[in-house]
């Protein structure tokens, strides 16, 4: 028998839909997830909506908060004069990469959209996050990196940022081969500042229609050490997500597998606990 250990499950993207925002609060409530990362730009962040998850962070379900740093589209940025935009909205995920790999993003602005993200957050629950990551991983980019790093040091200084690198990465794997990659960078410059991060990464996958959590989500748990994280994006289908996210169905296959007796079996039979 394995000896026990203690994971985060942390669902990403709170306030990107009403649907999204109930499932994510439900598994908190049953004691079926560490914690939450909020998108601070997203629409669905409300003052109801973060309102209703502070008071279940406050209660028993003791859920950590985070911020999900979001500077990707189809979302807008809260500071006035950030650029590059496109319609108004940040850049694609692929367009923001490019600039970010060739060094054609301004600093200041990152930094300050960064420093906004984080102050909404402070202001919405009354605290800084307890953690920093990003949405699409964004963190890990060249410039953004940096600048998130120097931010949560000053805005949220006894937050742990994450980290993306995995214990086990398959070459049928890409995505998580790529993050591993660039978690290396990003893990010696937080730890240059004596920031924490989390010791190891799983919940990559396709995002295939034939994906299947349930038999993905084991070997996730494969080596992860005592404090790893696991991502999840568990969610109720909504139309407000049908229009900002290309996700949506394997959303709800998460959230049925995460409420239900297989994963509350598995954390058993493996020794597993959240934390």
């Amino acid at each position: 028998m394995a000896a026990h250990r203690r994971i985060w499950l942390i669902a990403d993207d709170y306030g990107i839909s009403p649907g999204v925002n109930a499932a994510i609060r439900d598994l908190a409530a049953r004691g079926r997830l560490s914690g939450t990362s909020v998108m601070m730009p997203a629409p669905s962040l409300d003052r109801a909506q973060a309102a209703a998850l502070a008071a279940l962070a406050a209660g028993d379900a003791r859920v950590a908060l985070g911020l999900h740093t979001t500077l990707t589209a189809p979302f807008r940025p809260l500071t006035s004069d950030f650029a590059p935009t496109r319609d108004g909205a940040f850049l694609p995920l692929a367009s923001l990469m490019a600039r970010a790999f060739l060094g054609r993003l301004d600093r200041a602005k990152i930094a300050a959209e960064i420093a906004a993200q984080l102050a909404a957050f402070a202001a919405a629950f009354g605290r800084p996050p307890d953690f920093v990551d990003g949405h699409q991983h964004v963190q890990l980019l060249p410039v953004v990196r940096d600048a998130l790093l120097a931010a949560t040091s000053a805005a949220a200084p006894r937050a742990w940022v994450r980290q993306c690198g995995g214990v086990r990465i398959s070459l049928s794997d890409p995505k998580g081969l790529l993050l591993d990659w660039l978690s290396r960078r990003f893990g010696a410059r937080a730890a240059a500042l004596g920031m924490r991060t989390n010791p190891a990464f799983a919940g990559t996958y396709t995002f295939g229609d034939t994906a299947q959590i349930a038999a993905l989500f084991p070997r996730f748990l494969d080596g992860l050490p005592d404090g790893g994280v696991v991502m999840c994006h568990p969610g109720e289908v909504d139309d407000e997500l049908r229009r900002l996210d290309p996700l949506t169905d394997l959303r709800a296959r998460e959230y049925a597998y995460f409420a239900g007796d297989e994963f509350a079996a598995l954390l058993r039979a493996q020794e597993v606990s959240l934390t």
